[in-house]
């Protein structure tokens, strides 16, 4: 039985600080489109990476072999919906020197368990020491934010190393602010910030990336390709001295690949998803009355391809919710909003082309940073409307590029999409990222859908703007309260019984 919050929870969570830390900057396409692993970009992927930095800079500074002992404490929604998000395990894999963009899937399951066998880690890999999760994670499911931090998220962790006589090696505060991103308490957010200088056509409204495109004669997909070529450093070893557009390309290439490969394992894939909801996998059912129904000569129905559209989306968050290889989209709960609008166009449009999925991970890339950048998206901080909400937004955007809609049309589907998806809560049964997210997740792609023909088949007049759906999505948020945004004490978490 849930028990009742502390009276903090009741409230809205008012995060000016964790805002302006990203405030200024023009997110990458890299970096809101990330590979990982499920079950959750805010609570799996961003907690691994902090605990992986942690051990990661020790061992740089040569102070690694000085820890005898290290203790995690876990803040606000990162405690509340913890172990539900699999975050305690993601701890573990980062203390291990494991990065989620790295880490084989196939792997997790061995290296949690061994570490819990032995009650032993290998900081960074190399160094080990005992680890007792009873002792050294901790749950603080009672403080919103860590004690003494400057910045005020709900996503918070706290790592300290101590030497053999208790002294304290290192401490660090960190925040896990959405999508795999990370910001250390009172610093900088360095992925976001780096090489800013070098983007020919920074914006940070829609107004403006409007303007410059029209001052430029660029689509909002050609200006996106500029800026992501001038963050390239044809001098890496990596890219082999090659042109940037081709290195961009190859890198769209990749994500879109990986996306592809996950709706494919998700529809093959059986059986029922951890975490003990007894949640059944749907999508290779759905699929497979879909393949019966087409070979059976039954067609006619315009709208069947929407059918598949749900199947892509279920069959991503599955595979998201069982630990599986996703791309934040931007974020894990809503990665299947994205790939599967992605792949309606790539199946059922006769002029599909890979030019046109360019165009597609370009536009949905600029409209996921104005998200980014003037509101946020983190279930945590304003409800599922940040997550899906976006998603459903980007996939909007980038489905009416791929069909070659104007700068003014490519704004109108972003905006319909996230208007209508204003005022989600986030409430996971559980605190696991099965429902409501799966089928949330396909409600949100043909949501997509529709925005898209909706703006292609108006004129470029309309009278609410993306810049003021972005900052009411966000306003809306904040005055949500704090029970709806990630915590599971509240709405359907609360209201439904689990089994």
């Amino acid at each position: 039985m849930q028990t009742d919050p502390p009276c903090e929870f009741l409230f809205p969570v008012l995060c000016p600080q964790a805002a302006a830390t990203i405030l200024g900057v023009t997110a990458s396409l890299f970096d809101l489109y990330k590979i990982g692993v499920g079950p959750s970009s805010s609570h799996t992927m961003g907690p691994m990476r902090a605990s992986c930095r942690f051990v990661r800079e020790l061992e740089r500074r040569g102070l690694l072999v000085c820890v005898a002992h290290v203790r995690v404490t876990l803040y606000g929604s990162l405690a509340l919906t913890g172990l539900g998000h699999a975050t305690d395990r993601a701890i573990l894999l980062g203390l291990a020197g494991n990065e989620p963009a790295a880490i084989d899937p196939a792997r997790i399951e061995s290296t949690v368990a061994a570490i819990r066998t032995v009650h032993r880690i290998e900081l960074a890999g190399v160094h080990s020491i005992p680890f007792d999760e009873s002792r050294d994670l901790l749950f603080h499911r009672d403080s919103m934010f860590p004690p003494g931090a400057r910045t005020q998220h709900p996503n918070g962790l706290r790592l300290t190393a101590f030497d053999p006589q208790g002294a304290i090696v290192d401490e660090r505060t960190f925040f896990s602010i959405g999508g795999g991103f990370i910001v250390e308490d009172g610093l900088e957010p360095q992925t976001l910030v780096q090489g800013q200088e070098k983007i020919p056509f920074p914006f940070h409204s829609a107004a403006e990336l409007l303007e410059k495109c029209r001052a430029h004669e660029l689509s909002i997909s050609q200006l996106m390709l500029e800026n992501e070529c001038a963050l390239i450093d044809a001098g890496k070893e990596e890219n082999e001295g090659r042109a940037p557009v081709e290195v961009v390309r190859e890198g769209i290439g990749r994500i879109w690949q990986t996306m592809q490969a996950c709706i494919d394992h998700g529809i093959a894939a059986e059986g029922v998803l951890p975490g003990g909801l007894n949640v059944r996998r749907r999508a290779h059912r759905l699929a497979k009355r879909l393949r019966e129904k087409e070979s059976n000569g039954k067609v006619g129905d315009p709208l069947a391809p929407l059918d598949w559209v749900t199947v892509y989306a279920m069959a991503v968050n599955e595979e998201n919710a069982a630990g599986g290889r996703v791309v934040t989209a931007p974020t894990n709960g809503a990665a299947g909003v994205v790939p599967a609008v992605a792949r309606y166009y790539e199946t059922f449009l006769p002029d599909a082309d890979r030019e046109g999925i360019l165009r597609f991970f370009l536009t949905s890339a600029a409209i996921g940073s104005l998200y980014k950048e003037n509101a946020s998206i983190s279930g945590a901080e304003v409800g599922c409307q940040g997550e899906v909400g976006v998603a459903c937004s980007m996939a909007a955007a980038g489905l009416t590029a791929a069909l070659s809609g104007t700068n003014g049309q490519i704004e109108h589907a972003a905006e319909i999409a996230m208007e209508h998806n204003l005022g989600m809560t986030c409430d996971p049964i559980g605190g696991l990222v099965q429902i409501p997210c799966i089928e949330r997740n396909a409600m949100g792609a043909v949501k997509a859908v529709h925005a898209a023909r909706i703006a292609l088949n108006e004129s470029e007049a309309h009278k609410v703007s993306l810049d003021q759906v972005i900052r009411t999505m966000y306003l809306t948020g904040l005055d949500m309260q704090s029970r709806y945004k990630e915590t599971s004490l509240a709405g359907l978490a609360l209201n439904v019984i689990e089994c």
